[in-house]
């Protein structure tokens, strides 16, 4: 607590809130700050209205004839989550427990297929990842994020069968707003978070934004850290009156445990021996992201947009393991990995709005290019000591290079209620491999994507919709059809899918709501996976690619609301049947594992708006994760989890100081560390987690 009467003392030294010489407050009014920009993303409290993120085009949420989740700034302000993973967990369709409590990747899936690998976009630009050199995209940094569900390839090229998700960062706002954040919690944890924005020169043509952060923490595991820094600034320049820019930047550096795993003694099995090495266990990492967007609108009909970024981030991988000696006893093994990982991204479009006839056109035609490339460098696991591992050189390990090339097409037709989306799109896409000798392999992709969606508003408060898409993704190296017999290998197929999906959205009369709810069917082909096999087989191989086809099934329903009493709502439902339909031996006609059948939460915050509670803030939730299997070969299962969440705050403005406000936040109330199985490993759950944050906005 000491902590917090040092911030109180330097906020209120260095603020001037009004005090009164006798101790009583001067009551000044209540003022209501808030920090989203709504400039891509338009929103209120828990419920979108509107943006960019599915169409590339400022459209309704409610006439997309697609499911889309959105999860708003008011809502990750109430549930403060630590990490870009948790902020999901409310939402229909996605899985984000997979591997229990690991804070390295945001490593998530959508209708049962991983998504993090080729669905991560920031602000509208694919965000690529290398194996072990990911970007970190820090909640305190965002203001929103858009969830795409289903097939996504007809307008932004390569990502998965079950969808992709688009980070949308915070951005320059021409009305003032300034906060300070204090965070203490469990695990001796302290951070300092600002974030400030507002004209930078009288006239309001440049506006800027700073956001940064500084965190000292531990976490419930031994010698694993979570520590950052952070700085964010971007800046608004109206040129004239037809032409504005953006600049979006941030730098930040990262401390986290390299291993998240504890030792699994048989199949289906966590222990509770954590197998990281407390004085050897850190996974640094430091990242940098440099882009703009520009817009122009050429006429009042005609409006030119470009985008580009340029990012990097080097990764420092420092970890141990632990194995049976077949002596009754446990070993201890040390490794050291680097990686660095640069990517570049821009994305060209005209937008142009038109009629014929009694139809309206919302027409995009687009062009965009990415070319990403990583090298690894890797000091081999070794027995002996950890210093001896930190002391030996890390030898060049692999790499890759890609360029992707995408011309696509949107048009949105609508004729009074009805609205009518089609989209195509076709990529090129060329993949250099470097093996660690050094030898190099070339592969060439191209493919067409498409997607036809249709809606229909009606007067009650009902847009039923239907669409048809499809995904595209290319694969590397070779798959082996028969894992027994290395001469069945052939190159990797791209993966492609195909889904249908029926749905209707509804607005609640008289409220500020959105609930949508779909049927979809998935078909995955040419996916692919690995698969440990005989090395004597496969020339000193002990894993090989496989080809993997499935087929995702499901229904969801997901649900946002704000009342007008100070109460605001989230929940959702998901029911999903992943099935292997073509795979490793002993799979085929399973469930996919880590996929869970039934999965279903709720959350709401409530803030009373008179009477004796006026000020406080009360929130909570449950997090439902249901039973699955725990390897492909559905031997064992995970049991299913119930989580529970609580929040509340105490605003002091009912007092007389504006602005400043008192928050805690209990994650996994009931202390839940049970263990999730997924291909077979083992991983437990977080335990119970709590904040207190003081934060003042002036």
């Amino acid at each position: 607590m000491n902590v917090l009467k040092l911030a109180i003392t330097m906020i209120f030294g260095t603020t001037g809130i009004a005090i009164a010489q006798e101790g009583d407050p001067v009551m000044l009014g209540t003022i209501v700050l808030e920090a989203e920009s709504d400039e891509t993303l338009v929103q209120d409290g828990y419920v979108a209205q509107s943006g960019r993120q599915a169409t590339k085009l400022d459209t309704p949420i409610k006439t997309i004839p697609q499911s889309i989740g959105v999860v708003t700034l008011d809502q990750i302000e109430d549930q403060k989550p630590s990490q870009l993973l948790e902020a999901f967990e409310y939402s229909a369709g996605t899985t984000a427990s997979t591997f229990g409590f690991d804070t390295r990747y945001d490593a998530f899936k959508l209708r049962g297929f991983a998504a993090f690998n080729n669905g991560f976009f920031r602000d509208g630009l694919r965000q690529v990842n290398g194996p072990s050199a990911w970007y970190r995209n820090d909640p305190y940094t965002i203001e929103g994020v858009g969830i795409l569900k289903g097939p996504s390839s007809s307008l932004y090229g390569v990502s998965g069968p079950g969808g992709l998700i688009n980070v949308v960062s915070k951005r320059p706002k021409a009305d003032p707003f300034r906060e300070l954040r204090l965070t203490t919690g469990t695990d001796d944890r302290a951070e300092l978070a600002f974030d400030f924005t507002g004209p930078a020169i009288d006239d309001g043509r440049l506006i800027f934004r700073l956001t940064g952060l500084v965190r000292d923490s531990g976490t419930p595991l031994e010698g694993y850290p979570d520590d950052k820094t952070l700085i964010a600034p971007s800046l608004t320049f109206d040129l004239n009156d037809r032409t504005r820019v953006t600049f979006l930047t941030e730098y930040s550096d990262s401390t986290v445990g390299a291993t998240a795993a504890f030792y699994n003694p048989e199949p289906g099995v966590a222990s509770d021996i954590y197998v990281g090495d407390p004085d050897y266990n850190s996974f640094d990492q430091e990242q940098y992201r440099i882009g703009y967007e520009i817009a122009h609108d050429l006429t009042d009909r005609i409006t030119l947009r470009q985008k580009l970024r340029y990012s990097e981030v080097e990764s420092e991988l420092r970890f141990s393991d632990v194995f049976d000696t077949g002596a009754g006893t446990l070993g201890r093994g040390w490794g050291k990995y680097f990686e660095d990982q640069s990517n570049f991204s821009v994305d060209n479009t005209v937008e142009m709005s038109f009629q014929t006839g009694d139809l309206s056109h919302d027409l995009i035609i687009g062009l965009d290019y990415t070319a990403a490339e990583y090298e690894a460098f890797f000091t081999p696991f070794s027995v002996t000591s950890a210093s001896a591992v930190d002391a030996a050189e890390a030898p060049f390990f692999g790499g890759q290079d890609v360029e992707q090339t995408g011309l696509y097409l949107h048009n949105q037709i609508s004729n009074g209620p009805l609205n009518l989306f089609v989209s195509g799109r076709y990529d090129w896409v060329n993949i250099t491999t470097f093996a660690a000798d050094n030898t190099q392999s070339n592969k060439s992709d191209e493919e067409f994507s498409g997607r036809i969606g249709v809606s229909y508003e009606m007067e009650n408060g009902l847009t039923p919709f239907a669409n048809v898409s499809s995904s595209f993704v290319p694969n590397t190296g070779l798959v082996y059809s028969d894992p027994t017999d290395a001469t069945s290998d052939r190159p990797a197929d791209p993966t492609r899918a195909v889904q249908t999906e029926l749905g209707v959205k509804y607005e609640i009369p008289d409220t500020d709501s959105l609930i949508t709810a779909s049927v979809f069917d998935i078909q995955q082909e040419d996916g692919v996976v690995f698969q440990i096999v005989d090395p004597a087989t496969f020339n000193g191989l002990n894993q090989i690619q496989v080809p993997y086809d499935l087929r995702s099934q499901g229904a969801e329903i997901e649900a946002q609301a704000n009342f007008g009493n100070g109460l605001r709502m989230t929940g959702s439902y998901t029911y999903l049947d992943v099935e292997i339909e073509s795979g490793a031996a002993g799979t085929v006609g399973n469930q996919l594992s880590a996929t869970p059948e039934h999965q279903a939460s709720i959350w709401a915050f409530y803030e009373p708006q008179s009477g004796p509670l006026d000020g406080v803030g009360l929130g909570g939730g449950l997090r439902y994760v249901g039973e699955s299997y725990g390897d492909d070969q559905n031997t064992f299962k995970n049991d299913a989890q119930t989580f529970a969440d609580l929040a509340m705050s105490y605003d002091f403005s009912k007092v007389g100081y504006d602005g400043l406000k008192l928050q805690t936040n209990v994650r996994n109330v009931f202390d839940n560390d049970e263990q999730i199985c997924s291909a077979g490993f083992c991983y437990r759950y977080e335990g119970r987690t709590a904040k207190l944050a003081l934060q003042y906005r002036f």
